[in-house]
């Protein structure tokens, strides 16, 4: 076995968390992979790898060794595909993140449509609205909508969002149509409330001034879905991200208020830890989504 083929193995046991998992990628014995990884270790002059009778963990050299031989392989697979003019058909996984709300409605679709071009590649796609942490849970490409904190994540940025303040038109006719972000004293609020939403709402107008008017609460809820659909019943003002509720504003069955003071738009990128460790497959799906996902309706309202 060559230096890149046990650093692969090496790899394949980090990743799959057993001697018997990585070796099975390469069809060698849990023994064999043990022998192997020894000798590394050996030659190296330190330990990789922790063995308990549980679970495997690295050491300190073992991350940094791990860490650099993703970028030196992942650098190898590209100078291949580049010197081959990249005709062999892309392969292997991809590990992706998106939130819950969007990843359904807009993510898996893409991915759908990815995979019909590239068959021999695999995707998992987890749906959760918690900012995962791309090295520490191998993500290659997470979406985030948000501005974010300084951080050695590469950004690209594929379109944006907007908070609107949205009622049923049978609210309206009962309550009357707000004019101004202080008309919604007078008003009632289904509350879309998380560690993202506080429970007063956020104005910004021509002036460039931030408000926040907090609005009588009938209804308070977690989800973001459940607000649409009190809203859409009549039950009160709601206050969403535009894609949640643009089929409700194209089919009429929302009516958006209060647009002239809507604060700055809230951009969506896709997030990846660095441009080097970019397999070809992965730098495939950045570009298949970052060519689609402007194209999507929700960027036009």
């Amino acid at each position: 076995m060559d230096r890149l083929d046990e650093l692969r193995l090496f790899l394949a046991i980090v990743d799959g968390g057993s001697f018997a998992a990585g070796g099975r990628r390469f069809a060698r014995s849990p023994s064999s992979a043990t022998r192997i990884v020894r000798e590394m270790e050996q030659r190296l002059g330190t330990r990789l790898l922790q063995r308990t009778t549980r679970k495997l963990s690295l050491t300190d050299s073992g991350a940094r060794l791990a860490e650099r031989a993703r970028r030196l392989l992942a650098d190898f697979d590209a100078a291949i595909s580049f010197a081959v003019g990249e005709t062999e058909p892309l392969r292997g996984a991809i590990r992706l993140s998106a939130p819950m709300s969007f990843g359904t409605r807009h993510v898996a679709p893409l991915v759908g449509e990815f995979l019909e071009t590239h068959p021999e590649i695999t995707l998992q796609l987890s749906l959760e609205d918690r900012l995962v942490d791309l090295i520490e849970e191998r993500v290659d490409v997470a979406l985030r909508i948000g501005h974010l904190q300084s951080s050695s994540l590469i950004c690209k940025r594929v379109g944006e969002v907007r908070r609107v303040v949205v009622a049923s038109p049978d609210y309206l006719k009962k309550f009357g149509m707000p004019r101004k972000p202080e008309d919604l004293a007078r008003h009632r609020a289904v509350s879309f409330v998380n560690h993202a939403n506080a429970p007063a709402w956020a104005f910004q107008g021509k002036d460039q001034v931030q408000r926040k008017i907090r609005v009588p609460c009938l209804v308070e809820v977690n989800r973001a879905k459940a607000a649409i659909l009190l809203a859409r019943q009549g039950m009160g003002l709601t206050r969403a991200l535009s894609y949640q509720v643009a089929d409700e504003l194209k089919q009429g069955l929302l009516v958006r208020l209060l647009k002239a003071y809507e604060p700055p738009p809230i951009p969506i990128q896709l997030v990846y830890p660095s441009a080097r460790l970019l397999a070809p497959r992965v730098r495939a799906f950045l570009d298949f989504a970052a060519s689609r996902i402007p194209r999507l309706e929700f960027n036009r309202l």
